[in-house]
């Protein structure tokens, strides 16, 4: 038993590389990008090119590798290549970045001939991440937002809402201050925790007794979150 598992790890070829065994690692990797690619677009909204994008990495690694094999200059060369790509893409969030080096993963394993690990690999990183999407555990920055509201210059805003920050948030911040309307109004946004989504309206409703039924707004943050 322990030699037929130590077979199964072992490298498919270790020198030459012949037309059967770049097919093979070439459909065995096509396999694991589409696994990871199913994987990440489970109950996410992704583009179809960033999806094909993961399909195609494992295979397009796996070539680039086995190309360079033995050569360190070549391999410098294409890794320099390769480094300059990080350029000219949009951020991404931390799933995607996930899925992009899974997917290269399983595309180095193919090109040194370690095709069923690099499978194993692929359908464990498949399993967490659908465990990941169907499992929605809590996040802090679920009841982050940032509240904006617009006071009459009469009032003094320092301490004007403390006790219903106390009453509908977990934390709270003042972060800009600016004048409008010819500096008869103020307009101030905060970054603040609610206690709970169902506390929105009522804390509204609150701020509008006063702030003179003026403007307010409590959105999502304007960062982008899950960013790397």
């Amino acid at each position: 038993m322990p030699d037929i598992i130590n077979g199964l790890f072992a490298p498919i070829y270790t020198e030459e590389v012949t037309l059967s065994v770049y097919l093979l690692c070439f459909l065995v990797s096509l396999f694991c990008g589409a696994l990871i690619a199913l994987a990440t677009s489970f109950r996410a909204r992704l583009s179809r090119s960033f999806l094909l994008s993961v399909f195609l990495i494992p295979a397009v690694v796996q070539t680039v590798i086995m190309l360079v094999n033995g050569s360190i200059g070549t391999g410098l060369a294409v890794m320099s290549a390769f480094s300059l790509i990080r350029f000219r893409s949009a951020p991404g969030t931390a799933k995607e970045i996930v899925a992009i080096f899974a997917a290269m993963a399983a595309g180095l394993a193919c090109a040194t001939g370690y095709i069923f690990l690099a499978v194993i690999f692929s359908v464990i990183v498949t399993v967490i991440l659908l465990i990941a999407a169907v499992v929605r555990l809590p996040e802090n920055d679920d009841l982050s937002r940032e509240l904006r509201i617009t006071v009459p210059e009469s009032l003094n805003y320092a301490h004007e809402f403390d006790d219903l920050f106390a009453q509908y948030t977990a934390s709270h911040k003042l972060t800009t201050v600016k004048t409008t309307n010819m500096g008869s109004l103020y307009k101030l946004v905060y970054d603040i925790r609610l206690k709970s989504e169902d506390c929105i309206q009522p804390f509204i409703d609150d701020l509008r007794c006063r702030n003179g039924n003026l403007e307010i707004a409590i959105a999502l943050p304007s960062t982008t979150k899950n960013e790397l």
